[in-house]
C-alpha cells in the first residue's frame, strides 16, 4: 500500500516542490481547499480530502478535516494489533507524513483594517489539531510544520535516513509552533478583556539571532522579538552598517531608545552600561549631540548614541572623530551615511519613533519565576509640581528641572541627575545610599555644579544631599517627596535659598 502525505498549508512557499519530492518517492497525497487547487494547477495528482472522509467541507470551511478517518490515521500506532484491527474496521489507513502550517493569525492581527471577525477567523483550529496529533504520533507520523525543513526531510527521506531524534525535533519544532499560535490569540482575548495579569500569564517570542555569547564570554545567549510589537525597539530596528549587535549593545541599546524617546524636542543621549552619560537637547540634532558629549567627554567612549531626530552630516562628522558602538536614528541623510560608514565597526540603525510611548509589560527573570509590571511611563507637567520652599524656581529653573527629571528616570537606582542648559552635567548611579549618589554626580558636574539644578529619583531619608547640592552652588531640587523626614530637607533648602519641588512620583530603577 502506497504511504500517504496529507498537505494542507496557507504559507504555500516552495509547497509544490515538495509535493513533488513525495511524489517521487510513490507516496499519495492528499489535500483540502486552497493547497489542492494549487497541486492540482501545478500538474500534481492530489486527492481531496473530503473524498476520504465521505463527508463535504462545511460551515465555509471550519469543519474540513475534523473526521475520524484523518485523525484515526493520524493518532493510530503502527505495528499495534488493537489500533491495526480498529483502522481494519473503520476502513481508516495511515497518514504518513503531515505537511501544515496555519491560517495567517499574527498577520491578520497586524493589518490595520482588520475588523474583529477577521481576526476569529483567522484562528486556525483544523490545523493545529492535525499538527498535535502527527506530533503526538511522531514515531510513526512524520509532521512537518516549517517550509524551512523541506528540503532536508526529502533528501532524509529519499536516503530512507530519518531517525527517531530526527522526527522528535520536527515534533518538538510543531509543539512550540502551535503553543506560539495559541500564545498570540491568549493574548489578544487577554487585551480584548482587559486584563491585565490574568491567572496565567503566556508569552512567546520569534528568535531574531544566536548571539555570540551573552554579558560575559562564558554566558550563551539569543535574541527573541515580540511577534506582535511595532512599536518602537531594538527588535524592529534596520541596520545600515556594522557587525551584529552583541547582548550588551543590544541592552545599551534599548536603553538609549527608552531615554531618548522621553523628550519632543531635538535630543541625543549617550548611553554606557544602560545609563545615560550624555543627554543634550537644542534646537537642531547636531546642537544637541555637542550637549550630550561635551556632558562627559570620557564616557561616552565606546557608548551608544541615540538621537530622535535625522542625522545630517554635521552631526555624523561630530561622531565620526569618536569611537562608538552604534548610533540610532530615524533616518541618516545620504551626506551623514557617506561620513559613517567609513568606520568599519561602527553599527548605525534606523528606529520608527512614532509609537515611542507605547505603554508595555516589563518582564524580570527571578530564579523559578518572574516578576512583570508596566513599563515606567510616569511623567508629570509643571502644573503637577508642588513648590515646598519658599523661593520659588525661575523659568529657566523649571524648564532644566523637568529636563533632568526625565532623565533621572532612566538612571540605576539611588540615582541623581545634575542639568544645566538642557544639558546633563553629572550623573550618579547604582549607589547604595543617596548621598554617595550626589557625590558622584557633583563631582563629575565640577564648577558646572554652580546655579545648575539636581533632580533624585527618590525622597531624601535625611538632609544631607541637600547640603551638598548647596554647597556645590546648586539653585533648585525636584524629588518625589514623601519622607517622614521631608521637613528637614525644605528646611535646608530655605536656609541656602534653593528652591525645591516636589512630583509625588517615584522613579526607582532597580
Amino acid at each position: 500500500m502506497k504511504k500517504r502525505a496529507l498537505i494542507s498549508v496557507s504559507n504555500k512557499e516552495n509547497i509544490t516542490t515538495f509535493a513533488e519530492g513525495l511524489i517521487a518517492l510513490d507516496y499519495e497525497i492528499l489535500s483540502t481547499g486552497g493547497t489542492l487547487n494549487l497541486l492540482k494547477e501545478a500538474g500534481i495528482s492530489a486527492t481531496a480530502v473530503d473524498d476520504v472522509t465521505g463527508f463535504p467541507e462545511i460551515l465555509d470551511g471550519r469543519v474540513k478535516t475534523l473526521h475520524p478517518k484523518i485523525h484515526g490515521g493520524l493518532l493510530a500506532k503502527k505495528g499495534d494489533a488493537s489500533h491495526e484491527a480498529q483502522l481494519s474496521e473503520h476502513e481508516i489507513s495511515h497518514i504518513d507524513v503531515v505537511v501544515v502550517n496555519l491560517y495567517p493569525f499574527k498577520e491578520t492581527l497586524r493589518k490595520p483594517d482588520a475588523t474583529p471577525e477577521d481576526i476569529i477567523e483567522n484562528i486556525d483550529i483544523g490545523g493545529p489539531t492535525m499538527l498535535r496529533a502527527a506530533a503526538k504520533n511522531f514515531e510513526d507520523v512524520l509532521v512537518v510544520v516549517d517550509p524551512s525543513d523541506y528540503d532536508s526531510v526529502l533528501a532524509d527521506l529519499k536516503q530512507d535516513d530519518l531517525s527517531h531524534a530526527d522526527r522528535q525535533q520536527l515534533a518538538a519544532k510543531v509543539f512550540r509552533h502551535t503553543a506560539h499560535y495559541d500564545a498570540m490569540i491568549a493574548r489578544y482575548f487577554t487585551k480584548e478583556t482587559g486584563e491585565q495579569f490574568p491567572e496565567q500569564y503566556t508569552v512567546t517570542y520569534e528568535k531574531v539571532q544566536s548571539l555570540r555569547y551573552g554579558e560575559n564570554p562564558h554566558q550563551e545567549a539569543a535574541f527573541y522579538r515580540d511577534p506582535e510589537d511595532t512599536s518602537l525597539s531594538l527588535a524592529t530596528a534596520h541596520q545600515l552598517h556594522g557587525k551584529e549587535l552583541s547582548f550588551n549593545n543590544i541592552q545599551d541599546a534599548n536603553a538609549a531608545l527608552e531615554m531618548v524617546a522621553e523628550y519632543g524636542e531635538p535630543a541625543v543621549v549617550a548611553v554606557k552600561h544602560m545609563n545615560p552619560c550624555g543627554i543634550g537637547l537644542a534646537e537642531n540634532i547636531a546642537s544637541a549631540f555637542s550637549r550630550a558629549y561635551e556632558a562627559d567627554p570620557i564616557s561616552i567612549f565606546g557608548g551608544i548614541i541615540a538621537c530622535n531626530r535625522p542625522v545630517d552630516v554635521q552631526t555624523a562628522e561630530q561622531i565620526s572623530t569618536l569611537f562608538v558602538e552604534i548610533v540610532m536614528a530615524p533616518e541618516f541623510t545620504e551626506e551623514a551615511l557617506a561620513v559613517l560608514t567609513q568606520k568599519k565597526n561602527i553599527r548605525l540603525l534606523t528606529v520608527d519613533m512614532d509609537d515611542a510611548k507605547e505603554t508595555y509589560n516589563k518582564l524580570t527573570t527571578v530564579k523559578g519565576g518572574v516578576l512583570i509590571q508596566n513599563n515606567d511611563s510616569g511623567e508629570v507637567a509643571e502644573a503637577d509640581l508642588d513648590v515646598v520652599t519658599t523661593r520659588q524656581p525661575t523659568d529657566e529653573e523649571m524648564e532644566n528641572l523637568l529636563f533632568a527629571w526625565k532623565a533621572v528616570k532612566h538612571v540605576k537606582s539611588n540615582a541623581i541627575v545634575l542639568a544645566k542648559d538642557n544639558q546633563t552635567i553629572g550623573v550618579g548611579a547604582g549607589q547604595m545610599n543617596r548621598i554617595g549618589a550626589a557625590q558622584i554626580a557633583i563631582e563629575q558636574a565640577g564648577e558646572k555644579a554652580e546655579g545648575a539644578v539636581l533632580a533624585s529619583d527618590a525622597f531624601f531619608p535625611m538632609p544631607d544631599t541637600v547640603e551638598a547640592a548647596a554647597k556645590a552652588g546648586i539653585k533648585a531640587i525636584i524629588q518625589p517627596g514623601g519622607s517622614k523626614r521631608d521637613q528637614d530637607s525644605i528646611d535646608m533648602c530655605n536656609q541656602y535659598d534653593i528652591a525645591m519641588v516636589c512630583t509625588s512620583m517615584r522613579h526607582f530603577k532597580h
